[in-house]
């Protein structure tokens, strides 16, 4: 019997989703990320494939497409989760200023650690390999806070959101400049990216106006196909794609904000708020299985021996300390000494691994372990997991002290009308 015939291959794949649906369960009573559940299970699928096939099979072709894809789908998750009101200027401010310092700071940090460390490795590429590793995980963190006190979930949603954005908007730049026909300067990569967003603006207007008067209840497909294209010939076109992306999610989730005055009456609010949710559902649910197979498919591919390397470990330790200095100089500038636990909660994943993926050919270093990678987002998920763990407690301790205090106050209470009763008893006894 064939091993990889095409019902075995559904058959595995339904259980891969399932088996992740569960992690997803036991990821939520624990606080252990999903993530590496589904990296454990690539590990023991790569061997289960080795036992019985003769060699492995080449994913490069469906990885590059499940690639684009889900980048597309992680930024638009992304868009459609930010609220954009005045009240909330601020702390977005104050998150995508840490995003985006934390974003660059670390990555020079570790482009510099990789530059010295690893063979052949320029320092051109070096930032493009260091970028990946500096990009926080909105993929992990977001259903990882939601225990959190408000202003702190908010902080680590906006944080994660802009660093996923402004991680992939840098890494693209990046790769652009490698090629001599699209490398620009920092006025060239500026004039591109307001185009794109004028385009981006034009464009989003323009589909939801025409999606709010279609009727038909299978559109949100046509729509995934419409930001597809536009995504892919802007790309022809050497623009920031994702900003089109980007830009769309935001109108669509804020749609009174963008239609102000006299242009709401062009809006039908009830249908784009239909076309909103039912797009979120499918964003959500892509977003998923494709987190799903790309985690798999990395527990898969990776060498689990390189982790074991002297060189691999000590790499990888000195990136997350830096990480981890960073973040507590940044997070000690904007929000003083309440930084616990946002201090540790810094995990990388789906976006790290997307776009290791996403290196060009020409850009591969040989020299370059794949177990750092590993290394780096089983450790940070680790780190992130005894935080969320830790603070837990304190916060379960904290509300035993409270009951403990409210019951105390309470028995007080239930004595009082028996202390007046005897005093009354007294004066009753005296007067006789």
């Amino acid at each position: 019997m064939e091993i990889l015939s095409s019902y075995n291959i559904i058959i595995g794949a339904s259980i891969v989703i399932i088996l992740s649906f569960w992690f997803n369960g036991i990821s939520k009573k624990t606080n252990i990320p999903s993530v590496l559940m589904l990296i454990v299970l690539g590990v023991v699928l790569q061997y289960v494939l080795k036992y019985f096939l003769p060699s492995m099979p080449n994913f490069d072709g469906s990885l590059e497409i499940l690639g684009i894809i889900g980048l597309i789908m992680i930024v638009l998750e992304a868009a459609l989760e930010l609220e954009l009101k005045r009240e909330k200027l601020v702390p977005i401010l104050k998150s995508m200023a840490i995003a985006l310092l934390g974003l660059v700071a670390s990555a020079w940090v570790a482009a510099l650690i990789l530059h010295q460390f690893i063979p052949d490795m320029t320092m051109q590429s070096a930032w493009l390999y260091a970028t990946p590793l500096s990009i926080l995980s909105s993929a992990i963190i977001i259903p990882s806070v939601s225990g959190l006190k408000e202003s702190k979930k908010e902080f680590h949603i906006y944080e994660s959101t802009f660093s996923d954005i402004l991680g992939i908007m840098m890494f693209y730049f990046l790769v652009a400049k490698l090629s001599p026909e699209t490398a620009t300067g920092i006025a060239g990569f500026a004039g591109s990216t307001v185009l794109t967003i004028v385009i981006a603006l034009i464009a989003s207007y323009a589909i939801i106006l025409v999606f709010q008067k279609i009727t038909s209840q299978a559109k949100q497909f046509l729509l995934i196909a419409v930001l597809l294209l536009l995504y892919a010939i802007g790309k022809k076109m050497h623009l920031s794609s994702l900003i089109i992306i980007l830009i769309f999610g935001l109108v669509i989730a804020n749609v009174k904000l963008f239609f102000p005055g006299k242009l709401k009456v062009f809006l039908k609010l009830d249908r784009i708020n239909q076309i909103y949710h039912e797009l979120h559902i499918i964003t959500l649910e892509t977003a998923f299985i494709v987190r799903t197979f790309f985690f798999v498919i990395f527990g898969i591919t990776i060498a689990i021996t390189s982790l074991f390397s002297f060189s691999v470990a000590l790499v990888s330790i000195l990136i997350i300390a830096s990480i981890y200095a960073i973040r507590f100089v940044l997070l000690r500038t904007f929000y003083g000494n309440d930084i616990l636990p946002q201090l540790f909660i810094a995990p990388r994943g789906l976006i790290t691994v997307l776009l290791f993926y996403a290196i060009p050919k020409e850009a591969e270093i040989a020299g370059f372990e794949s177990g750092i990678l590993l290394f780096v987002i089983i450790a940070t998920s680790l780190i992130m997991t005894w935080a969320m763990i830790k603070d837990k407690k304190k916060m379960n301790t904290l509300l035993e002290e409270i009951d403990e205090e409210f019951e105390a106050r309470e028995d007080a209470y239930k004595k009082i009308p028996s202390a007046e009763n005897d005093a009354l008893e007294i004066e009753d006894a005296d007067k006789e």
